[in-house]
């Protein structure tokens, strides 16, 4: 049962599609059975991970999630009653944001399933991490565009603001420009959503989909960036890519989505799945603590983070894989600022870089606004022990040296030494 707290602000066939700036999805897409349970089964980040037992605290009921994405279809039996609101920011949407649209228009309802979905019956159907969470569907339209249709980084930034003005406590985002900088209008949709005590939770994105390293929003300082694994809690190879902006980890493969329509099942993967796994990990946490601000909730996801054997953070892992039920039950110790970074410091700094001097004209198309520096490449072992560090230099060459000097001149004294007692010998005889 859920602690009780005032209220807080308000197929079956075989679905392949190509990953875009929207789906940030590698889909392996293959129906499942007809058997609900069967379906229920396969979700295996419900007891591995330790969401079952999470759901004995909380499971979200309370929290609001946008899902900022291609639309949820809230038709489907597993979200009957999750979608309270939504608006169409694309212009070719239903008002209600409940219309998939776009390239991938499938992905916004796959998306939700596995953040809160609410099952078909005891055991049965795809239930979602955080199954008493409400959802807001905020559709937008990746690859297609209407009369007077604004641009995808346009639509974003006015999704951004409607979810807070609407009473969004988490933003989920499986998506990605591909590009690690991002538009001026996203420093105000983003900021604004910061000012207002909302978790943003951003997908980093996949190798197998030609994104090689995280993109924007991913790179965003203060977004709650996700990397995938796979069922052997082992980085994802196609299914996620690397970069230092990363904050937690979660599983990216063999995921099962609802289809639109009712139309059966499918199997994906991609950290568009990893991500709404950490919203409902969020919503679990803003459930169960709801006095606590959006920087301490996203410490308490990225604190708890079990780092399975890796050294973290890291850049494949950050600081490792969700465990629901320590960010419900540890004692983590508070922060103050956000953990994932300062965007507004951001600002200050890079875009005041930016600016032009007096009388210079400035080629934007020439720009790019890098957030975050790539990590150096690993050095070999064979370079690693031939150069020289401090430590060797203090510990093994110094003293090397200072030996090797001392034996030579111990050895020339010595010679010395013989040399003198035969002349002298040679003169007594």
């Amino acid at each position: 049962m859920s602690p009780e707290h005032p209220p807080r602000r308000r197929s079956r066939r075989l679905a392949r599609a190509v990953a875009t700036v929207a789906a940030v999805a590698v889909l392996v897409a293959v129906p499942l059975p007809a058997q609900a349970d069967t379906v229920r089964d396969r979700q295996y980040w419900l007891t591995d991970y330790g969401f079952t037992t999470a759901w004995q605290t909380t499971q979200g009921d309370g929290v609001t999630v946008a899902v900022i994405d291609t639309g949820i279809d809230s038709s489907v039996t597993e979200l009957s009653g999750a979608v309270v609101g939504g608006t169409d920011v694309s212009g070719i949407g239903s008002p209600n944001g409940q219309t998939p649209v776009g390239d991938d228009a499938n992905h916004g309802t796959w998306v939700a399933s596995l953040l809160a979905g609410r099952g078909t019956g005891e055991g049965n159907g795809v239930i979602g991490v955080a199954p008493q969470a409400d959802l807001l569907s905020i559709s937008v339209a990746f690859g297609q565009t209407g009369d007077g249709a604004i641009s995808t980084d346009d639509q974003i930034a006015e999704g951004v603001r409607w979810a807070v003005d609407n009473g969004a406590d988490v933003i989920n985002m499986s998506l990605t420009r591909n590009t690690r900088d991002w538009p001026e209008s996203w420093d105000d949709a983003f900021g604004y959503a910061f000012a207002n005590d909302v978790v943003v939770v951003a997908a980093a994105g996949n190798r197998g989909s030609g994104t090689t390293e995280v993109g924007a929003p991913a790179t965003i300082p203060g977004v709650l960036t996700v990397a995938g694994v796979d069922i052997d809690r082992e980085v994802s190879f196609d299914a996620s890519s690397q970069g230092i902006s990363i904050g937690v980890s979660a599983p990216s493969e063999q995921l099962v989505g609802v289809q639109p329509g009712n139309d059966g099942y499918v199997i994906w993967e991609g950290t568009s799945g990893a991500a709404p796994l950490v919203s409902g990990l969020v919503a679990l946490v803003r459930s169960a603590y709801p006095d606590l601000d959006a920087n301490n909730v996203i410490q308490r996801v990225i604190a708890t983070a079990d780092p399975d054997g890796h050294e973290v953070p890291s850049p494949l892992y950050g600081w490792g894989l969700i465990d629901p039920s320590a960010a419900l039950t540890a004692e983590v110790e508070p922060v103050s600022t956000n953990p994932m970074g300062d965007l507004s410091q951001w600002v200050t700094i890079h875009r005041r870089a930016d600016l032009p001097t007096s009388g210079e004209e400035v080629d934007d198309t020439e720009q790019e606004i890098v957030p975050f520096a790539d990590p150096p490449d690993p050095q070999s072992r064979v370079a690693l022990t031939l150069w020289p560090t401090p430590s060797s230099l203090a510990y093994i060459t110094l003293p090397l040296t200072l030996l090797l000097g001392f034996g030579t001149l111990a050895t020339l004294l010595g010679i010395g030494a013989t040399r003198h007692i035969r002349r002298t010998s040679r003169h007594e005889t």
